[in-house]
């Protein structure tokens, strides 16, 4: 499993316990809202952006009618506070780059508390393009294991589709695929029976960074950290975590 992948497992299961919670809605309400106002539309069919903001709520059992008031707030149709997205960057305990995508409304309050919690971590908030050159954007199918039944014949029909890269989690595989490639090939894999439970854009490190145990814990402490924050969308991160520390973490 890869470095990406065993993150994105650990944080899914997170946002699952957040989900329980209550604690995530307003994540996802603010991504809704963002994704219908710069997409264009409040139409997921023509908006991307929605259409992958939508799954993950539906994912996270998003209430409809939250979902709903999000769209308006974004298409105009409602008031609502005026959002904004900015990617921060910066460094993490054992030199780990760090990319921080906030959604606010107030970009300095932001600022000051996404600094304070690298400081309080032992980072440091770079400035902008500082580690952005380690990361590419990327695509991301999460299919369910369940629905494949012959993994050499759906490799092959995800590589037909546009896959460039397919890698293993614990209960799904991540597919891998250029950003505008996104939709066609999420499309092209349900049409042929596969169950895809969510779809992302993601930044992916080119290149990943094993730290020791010790620094490993301080590194996610940081990433936590800055993933608990209301205004922040997602973190992105070169760290490789050991495959002995995922049943701990």
């Amino acid at each position: 499993m890869s470095g990406h992948s065993k993150w994105h497992s650990i944080k899914h299961k997170k946002a699952k316990e957040d989900a329980k919670r209550g604690n995530i809605f307003g994540k996802l309400s603010r991504i809704i809202t963002v994704a219908a106002r710069e997409g264009g539309s409040p139409d997921p069919n023509n908006n991307i952006a929605l259409a992958n903001a939508l799954s993950k709520a539906k994912e996270y059992n998003l209430p409809q009618d939250n979902i709903d008031r999000a769209i308006k707030k974004g298409s105009g149709e409602v008031d609502g506070a005026k959002y904004e997205r900015i990617m921060y960057e910066g460094y993490g305990p054992g030199g780990i780059a760090i990319m921080v995508d906030i959604t606010t409304e107030n970009r300095n309050r932001t600022a000051a508390d996404i600094r304070g919690i690298f400081s309080r971590s032992n980072g440091s908030m770079g400035e902008s393009g500082c580690v952005a050159w380690m990361f590419e954007r990327k695509g991301i199918i999460t299919v369910d294991k369940e629905s494949v039944k012959d993994y050499d014949d759906f490799m092959l029909k995800a590589i037909d589709a546009g896959a460039q890269d397919i890698d293993e989690a614990e209960q799904t595989y991540e597919i891998k695929v250029e950003p505008a490639d996104l939709m066609e090939v999420k499309n092209n894999l349900i049409g042929q029976g596969y169950n895809v439970k969510f779809t992302d854009l993601s930044y992916l490190p080119k290149t990943t960074l094993t730290l020791s145990a010790s620094d490993t814990e301080k590194a996610l402490r940081i990433i936590n950290n800055l993933d608990d924050y209301d205004d922040v969308e997602n973190v992105y991160t070169n760290l490789e975590i050991p495959d002995e520390m995922v049943d701990e973490i």
